[in-house]
């Protein structure tokens, strides 16, 4: 079982309830779910998408909606799922501790019972559900779609090593977190996630994006997928394969960021903590990484503290390291800096400006997210771009959702009609869920930095 004993320090009190933050990203992804919702706490959701399916007849339904749209994309949702498995395996404890584990296994399960529809093949895999042009044309309650919603697919003449690589990275680490409630799904994960990751080793390619989540390299999912194929099946040849992808793909580079685009600083850590740091130095590849997210290094910072790395989705960004932050300090890694660091832009998030930026949670928090379902009133009134373009607060509340975030200056508009601020999405929350975990944990024990 992977597992870190964790280092604490000295007791201060929390500044904000993480535990209630958590609980409610998990019922953001609810809110996201596709499919036929037969367990139902989101009273405006509904089945939606009951038709989706592929080329030949394949069963599609399930997974995520992507963000604000209803898109099913296969890259941000398994990077998405890896990140929250991670933090399920890290920081079970605060799971459990809130008497949510059982709603975080079936959150977690969701995509991946998707995957397994969609890996239709050894060597084949669906990788996004709908037309961007047509699906951004509509505003609505994904209930009321009637839109096409053609499927896309992988095989070995259209590769896709980026998307193979991180879903597979996805499956095996849920075989691990499954292997003591359910074996059968656990094994059944494990050999969806071997059978991908060796199409996408022999198979090597970037997917076509068809124009949203383009994808700009691969070698650091194919390292992502052996870790963590590694950490299910305790088989070294995973870890091998693992350290000479990292030296075949350059993969000691500082990535941008750590997203959905860049697993750099992932297998720069998850190698860290696999091999002892022993033969090679992957812990000073990531401390490079983060050194520079915290103050005085290269990423600048707003007035009042937020690492501004992008003017799309700042948070995001800024979650995403920070989850980072706290697994390394876990991990024995430079623990005061990256936890001070983690906590800074957590805390933001939540409330350090006068505000929430995490729908349904805290002070002020955004009311108008660009997000179609939350949008609409109560059915069976009608829902369409008038809702759109009201400046009233959405009828719904998508609880726990994270946006996009303030600009460069700390100031934000809670504005629907300004998806660049105001958009949330499943990779938003992902990196954040986790974060906010590790925090639960170290409240848990009494001990905060």
């Amino acid at each position: 079982m992977y597992h870190t004993q964790l280092r604490i320090s000295t007791f201060t009190a929390a500044l904000y309830d993480y535990g209630e933050a958590l609980h409610k990203s998990i019922l953001f992804y609810e809110v996201q779910r596709s499919g036929y919702l037969e367990k139902n706490r989101i009273p405006y959701r509904s089945h939606s998408a009951m038709d989706d399916m592929g080329r030949a007849g394949e069963d599609l339904t399930g997974g995520w909606y992507d963000a604000g749209d209803h898109m099913k994309f296969g890259l941000p949702m398994a990077a998405s799922t890896t990140n929250i498995a991670w933090g399920m395996l890290m920081y079970r404890q605060a799971y459990e501790h809130l008497h949510i584990w059982n709603e975080s296994l079936a959150q977690l399960k969701w995509p991946l019972d998707y995957f397994i529809k969609c890996h239709v093949a050894p060597e084949e895999f669906y990788y996004q559900v709908g037309d961007g042009g047509l699906d951004h044309q509509y505003w609505g309650r994904p209930e009321e779609m009637d839109m096409e919603r053609p499927s896309y697919k992988l095989d070995k003449d259209t590769p896709g090593s980026d998307i193979t690589g991180e879903t597979a990275a996805a499956m095996a680490a849920g075989s691990v977190i499954f292997q003591e409630s359910d074996l059968e799904y656990a094994y059944t994960l494990l050999e969806h996630a071997k059978e991908l990751f060796n199409f996408a080793m022999n198979y090597r390619g970037l997917y076509p994006s068809l124009g949203y989540y383009e994808s700009s390299r691969y070698g650091d999912e194919l390292a992502l997928a052996a870790c963590w194929l590694y950490i299910a099946t305790n088989n070294s040849a995973y870890l091998t394969e693992a350290e000479h992808l990292y030296k075949e793909y350059n993969l000691h580079e500082s990535a941008w960021s750590y997203a959905w685009n860049d697993k750099k600083p992932a297998v720069q850590l998850l190698l860290a903590e696999l091999t002892g740091n022993s033969g090679y130095d992957y812990e000073t590849d990531f401390k490079s990484f983060l050194n520079e997210w915290l103050p005085g290094g290269s990423i600048p910072y707003t007035p009042l503290g937020l690492v501004y790395r992008s003017e799309w989705g700042p948070l995001r960004y800024a979650a995403n390291v920070a989850m980072l932050g706290l697994i390394a300090a876990d991990f024995g890694i430079r623990q005061s800096a990256y936890r001070d660091f983690a906590y800074s832009q957590i805390d933001y998030i939540l409330g350090d400006t006068g505000r929430s930026y995490v729908v349904g949670f805290g002070n002020s928090p955004p009311e108008r997210p660009h997000h179609r379902s939350s949008s609409c009133p109560d059915y069976p009134e009608k829902c369409g771009w008038q809702e759109h373009s009201s400046p009233d607060p959405n009828p719904q509340i998508a609880y726990g959702a994270l946006i996009g975030g303030p600009d460069e200056n700390d100031n934000f508009v809670d504005d629907r009609t300004d998806y660049r601020s105001n958009e949330v999405a499943c990779d938003y929350n992902a990196g954040f869920q986790s974060a906010l975990a590790g925090m639960v944990v170290r409240d848990i024990n009494g001990k905060l930095p």
